[in-house]
């Protein structure tokens, strides 16, 4: 028997004991803190690789971090992709008050562009941090462009149905997602059915992508699992916020 095989026999008898013995169930009251440890050590090794690449910004490392500072990263990439001249599809999951929104919109100034965002506006559809469920509601923003649409509720009830309706178009437009959606499942599910529609030259932004249980997750399972190359782009606020171009 090779080696391989031996060694295949031995797991398989280990794997087999610990769960019949649930020896290991003695650990559960700390699955909580081992989880952190694996995925904020993830996260601190895939920043530590990436730290001192030339992006568009990089501010790392800063001790305090400025939310709007977010703004440089996005004038940076509307500058270096000539955003507010060409055609784009804006898409954006977590809208809440549209602050985002409207600048990318006012930003991407092309009659052709068009602009879509996601939201509850009723709140977190789950805890989140310091956050419980149904904190962060928000009112529909008011919109003057026609441009614009908001697609009301939990992104695995709507989604589908308007990729449904306009997922074809989506392929012929240079597309700019903004994921702010803070929760893993929501950023992931999201990532998951546009994966279809992207194309090389397409730019996905991370809000938090930091959170080492949520939005970097979300983005370690996407890559990994769909084999989809993204660049990195720009960070800012040490990688809060992260863009990312599809290679």
């Amino acid at each position: 028997m090779s080696h391989k095989a031996d060694r295949l026999k031995v797991l398989k008898f280990v794997k087999d004991f610990l769960l019949a013995s649930r020896l290991l169930q003695l650990l559960q009251p700390f699955n909580r803190f081992f989880g952190f440890v694996y995925n904020f050590n993830n996260l601190t090794s895939w920043v530590h690789k990436h730290k001192k690449e030339k992006l568009l910004t990089n501010d790392f490392y800063r001790p305090f971090r400025h939310y709007d500072d977010r703004l440089k990263s996005f004038s940076a990439i509307a500058t270096e992709y000539k955003l507010g001249e060409i055609p784009v599809c804006y898409l954006e999951f977590g809208v809440a008050s549209g602050g985002s929104f409207k600048w990318w919109m006012n930003t991407c100034a092309n009659p052709a562009s068009r602009f879509y965002g996601f939201d509850t506006f009723e709140g977190l559809p789950e805890s989140w941090g310091v956050f419980d469920k149904g904190d962060m509601t928000s009112a529909i923003p008011e919109l003057n462009d026609n441009r614009g649409l908001f697609v009301k509720g939990i992104f695995q009830d709507t989604l589908n149905g308007f990729l449904q309706e306009y997922g074809p178009a989506l392929k012929d437009k240079k597309k700019l997602i903004h994921m702010d959606a803070d929760l893993f499942s929501a950023t992931l599910f999201a990532l998951s059915q546009l994966y279809p529609y992207l194309q090389k030259g397409d730019i996905i932004m991370f809000d938090e992508f930091n959170v080492y249980g949520h939005e970097f997750l979300a983005f370690k399972y996407f890559t990994e699992c769909f084999y989809v190359d993204l660049k990195l782009i720009s960070a800012q606020n040490n990688f809060y916020h992260a863009a990312f171009e599809v290679m």
